[in-house]
């Protein structure tokens, strides 16, 4: 079963954060991150990640007071201390100056360290859309993946997100990990005692499983495409291209100096990468060239006639429309129930009663 919330948790999420100390201008910048999330259907990046944001704060592992600082800038670059404030705090700031910078220059490329966990990267490259621009948003993250012939995580999934417009308000948004899978993913069917398709993981010696158990326990995800017969040093190639914007590039951690996922025994000091472009600045036409790319990949004839070719965004868009014909966000009620645990502990009104429920 899932319970449906009707617009009710933002306002949940901020005050679960303020109730820990946030400033309320940032507990609203983490609400709306995570809820576009939960909305485009990221439901790993939503909500269900509240608490770790909560326990960031309420440990001071993460500050709560200051703002991001620009350290040094020319006209279409920056890099920005995150001062080690929450992710969205420090990604609306850069998304901000990068697309400032990319109205008077034409592009901004702004660089952060300093910073945390910032969602789903597609919510920073997609501010460049209202603008009419082209957006890209990067991050680095703890070690989760192994390099092809390697054996040990030292790359983070790594997302990497481009966001450009197309006429009469489409777009082009890819929103992606540069691993095979999520560790959720893996997770998920760990504990329902199911086999994970070959290319997911590895073992503690680097070799290929199905066992989610010997991912977990000493493995590792591997990169987009799995093994390196199946062109997984690419992926690799792409996580190591994250890196050198974020983590290298900002003068953050980086590789396995990131702190272990979960364990927040030392502040994360990730470093993230926040680009704007402005199409005004080259060739006219873009938007017109957009739509035509994406309507030629539309509108083949796809080799399942009820599997539509998509482009990326659309599956994401295709669940902004069911969660509007529903009224809300449908989430399931084992984390609804697990989040009003979370808010009890802190002094905090329920989410929902949950006396609303509809079928999964």
């Amino acid at each position: 079963m899932s319970c449906k919330s009707v617009h009710g948790s933002p306002i949940f999420i901020e005050r679960c954060m303020t109730a820990v100390g946030t400033k309320p201008h940032h507990a609203r910048s983490l609400a709306e991150v995570l809820v576009e999330g939960d909305h485009r259907g990221h439901y790993s990046h939503g909500l269900n990640r509240m608490d770790m944001y909560v326990k960031d704060i309420q440990t001071g592992i993460c500050e709560k007071d200051g703002e991001p600082v620009i350290e040094k800038e020319s006209a279409a670059t920056a890099l920005v201390d995150g001062k080690n404030l929450l992710g969205p705090v420090v990604g609306n700031f850069c998304m901000n100056l990068a697309l400032k910078k990319a109205k008077e220059v034409g592009i901004g490329w702004v660089v952060a360290h300093g910073s945390n966990h910032f969602g789903i990267a597609g919510y920073y490259s997609k501010q460049a859309l209202k603008e009419n621009m082209i957006g890209m948003s990067f991050t680095n993250s703890s070690p989760l993946v192994v390099p092809t012939r390697g054996k040990e995580c030292t790359l983070g999934t790594n997302p990497i997100s481009v966001a450009a417009p197309a006429k009469d308000g489409d777009s082009f948004v890819l929103d992606m990990a540069t691993s095979a899978v999520a560790l959720g993913k893996v997770e998920l069917h760990e504990r329902r005692g199911d086999p994970i398709p070959e290319g997911w993981g590895c073992d503690a010696q680097g070799k290929l499983t199905t066992d989610p158990k010997r991912v977990l326990s000493g493995g590792g995800l591997l990169p987009i495409g799995g093994s390196e017969a199946t062109g997984g040093y690419k992926g690799y190639g792409l996580g190591m291209m994250v890196e050198v914007f974020c983590g290298i590039l900002a003068g953050a951690q980086y590789s396995k100096h990131i702190r272990t996922w979960k364990v927040t025994d030392r502040v994360a000091n990730l470093g993230q990468c926040f680009v704007a472009i402005n199409p005004e600045n080259f060739a006219p036409g873009f938007s017109d060239r957009m739509s035509d790319l994406l309507s030629i990949q539309r509108g083949m004839a796809p080799c399942d006639p009820d599997k539509p070719v998509l482009a990326a965004g659309d599956p994401e868009r295709i669940n902004i429309k069911k969660c509007e014909e529903m009224g809300g966000i449908p989430y399931h009620i084992n984390v609804v129930k697990y989040m009003n645990e979370c808010a009890k502990r802190i002094g905090v009104s329920l989410l929902l009663p949950c006396d609303n429920l509809i079928p999964n």
